[in-house]
């Protein structure tokens, strides 16, 4: 068997696989019109454990072009940033408002503070029905809509204003910085849509006011500056909230990443940050 000595997977090369003696390559050199013969080397192992890493990276990035993630590597600009933090807050405070109208019951009432939460949430029930649970769940979602989508959407921008560019100038109270930063601007977006949402939560009985009502009705007593009532304390409470958050999230993703090995993307990863850093918002 003729082979040119330029072809690398020859004959000889795959009939290798099929004998149990070691073969023999006849190979032609173009220079000296002369023919010789030359054990053939068997393939490398690491040939075939290179080619099948090769193919199962080419499936996996076959998947993941045509099912892309959510953690692209790309940076999304800042309006993707505002729209994703606010639809996803959005979804989350439909399932949690029946807890806070609960909290907020307990917070000016001794009789619901005395029956404790599932006592509060019984006599809610049996007052005005279920759906009682979610009163004022609409201004509960342009609060979430316009407060936490800027509070989470600008945190990166801010990070940016305040030094935070390389890995090295990235500090802890430079995230903290930027998390309170974002967090107060967030709060003056959503202050009026806080105090509509507290006047819908504990409205009691059965011909309760909608959103619109209650907000006529405290412009014409209170004017515009009924709408930022308590603002002073709403937005030093989200900045520490916020920088607690964010720092704390930021941190500890980066102590993940580094003791587990696991990619920053992986949804394993952001849960154990997010755990972290609502345990760390919670106690401040």
């Amino acid at each position: 068997i003729v082979t040119d000595s330029s072809d690398p997977l020859s004959y000889d090369r795959r009939r290798h696989f099929l004998s149990p003696f070691p073969p023999l390559s006849i190979n032609y050199s173009p220079r000296t019109a002369t023919y010789f013969r030359r054990p053939l080397s068997p393939p490398s192992p690491l040939d075939n454990s290179t080619r099948s890493n090769m193919s199962l990276t080419l499936s996996q990035q076959q998947r993941l072009n045509r099912y892309p993630l959510a953690t692209a590597s790309a940076q999304p600009s800042l309006l993707q940033q505002v729209g994703m933090a606010g639809t996803a807050a959005v979804i989350t405070v439909t399932f949690i408002h029946p807890i806070d109208v609960v909290k907020t019951r307990i917070q000016i009432s001794k009789e619901y503070a005395a029956a404790g939460i599932s006592g509060t949430a019984k006599m809610v029930v049996k007052a005005d029905g279920v759906l009682a649970l979610w009163g004022g769940v609409n201004a509960a979602w342009m609060r979430e809509a316009s407060y936490t989508s800027l509070r989470l959407g600008l945190y990166e921008p801010c990070k940016v204003l305040f030094g935070c560019t390389t890995p090295e100038n990235t500090t802890f109270l430079k995230k903290f910085g930027a998390g309170s930063a974002a967090g107060a601007l967030g709060s003056l977006a959503g202050n009026p849509f806080d105090v509509l949402k507290t006047r819908l939560m504990t409205a009691e009985g059965p011909n309760k006011p909608s959103l619109s009502t209650v907000a006529k009705e405290l412009l014409a007593k209170q004017g515009i500056g009924g709408f930022y009532r308590g603002i002073d304390s709403n937005v030093a409470r989200a900045m520490v909230l916020n920088g607690t958050k964010m720092s704390c999230y930021d941190t500890s993703k980066g102590l993940v990443v580094q003791y587990t090995g696991m990619g920053k993307g992986d949804l394993t990863t952001q849960f154990l940050s997010a755990v972290v850093a609502g345990v760390c918002m919670t106690c401040t």
